[in-house]
């Protein structure tokens, strides 16, 4: 797996006086975790955007705090709605022997090579993240599933049909099997749907905000106040990780 890092500096700065953070280019951020007082910190934009992008809540970053190196999944992003900038993100640091439970994205790979799509089927994705639990190291940045052998609008592809790791599971026991992952359509009767529901989506996806639903982690962290964006000064994570 490509190891994702970021350099992060303490943060002196609190409340509103962040905003002139903003402005010299800098995100404010808090890094939770274990028994450990939360910590502010900060670093660059640029930077930052990009491991945001690039780590998403499954993949686990590498954080280096004032020369203090720290392995940390990311909780919560809060982005400016009109600018789409990263104004705030929340850390929750984590052992190389953490079992994590996180969201994975599902990725439909073989697209317009199945003879369905070739016959003029459509092919839609019904579920694109999937839930699964794992130690740092053995985390997927996503699960790949071939849509290929989908021939007809009887042929479908189901939970049952993805191929976890090594060393990964599925977070839930006793995880549907049967889950339908994706199907196939006739563009006709695709279109009548949509026309029923008066031109909304046809299809439900649980696909997460900019500012997304917390992922749910053994290690636990609450930085939301009221309203829904984070707060800039930390407070103490309520932590209970499975070594």
């Amino acid at each position: 797996m490509h190891e994702i890092t970021l350099k992060l500096d303490k943060r002196e700065v609190n409340g509103k006086k962040v905003a002139k953070l903003r402005r010299d280019g800098l995100v404010p951020s808090v890094v939770y975790g274990g028994q450990d007082e939360p910590v502010s910190t900060q670093s660059a934009v640029v930077e930052t955007t990009k491991v945001v992008h690039e780590a998403g809540k499954h993949t686990p970053v590498h954080l280096t705090i004032n020369g203090q190196k720290k392995l940390a999944i990311i909780k919560e992003v809060e982005i400016d709605p009109v600018k789409h900038r990263v104004l705030h993100v929340a850390f929750h640091a984590i052992k190389q022997n953490d079992v994590i439970h996180t969201q994975v994205p599902i990725i439909l790979i073989g697209v317009g090579e199945s003879a369905a799509e070739k016959a003029g089927l459509i092919v839609l994705q019904a579920i694109e993240h999937i839930e699964v639990k794992a130690k740092p190291a053995s985390l997927p940045e996503s699960i790949e599933v071939s849509i290929a052998d989908l021939a007809t609008t009887e042929d479908k592809i189901t939970i049952a049909d993805l191929t976890l790791p090594e060393g990964v599971e599925y977070s839930d026991v006793d995880q549907d099997l049967d889950l339908v992952v994706a199907n196939v359509y006739e563009p006709a009767a695709l279109e009548a749907a949509n026309e029923a529901a008066a031109g909304d989506a046809t299809i439900e996806t649980d696909v997460e905000a900019d500012n997304g639903a917390d992922t749910p982690q053994d290690t636990q962290a609450e930085e939301s106040k009221p309203g829904g964006k984070l707060q800039d000064e930390p407070k103490q994570s309520n932590v209970d990780a499975n070594k």
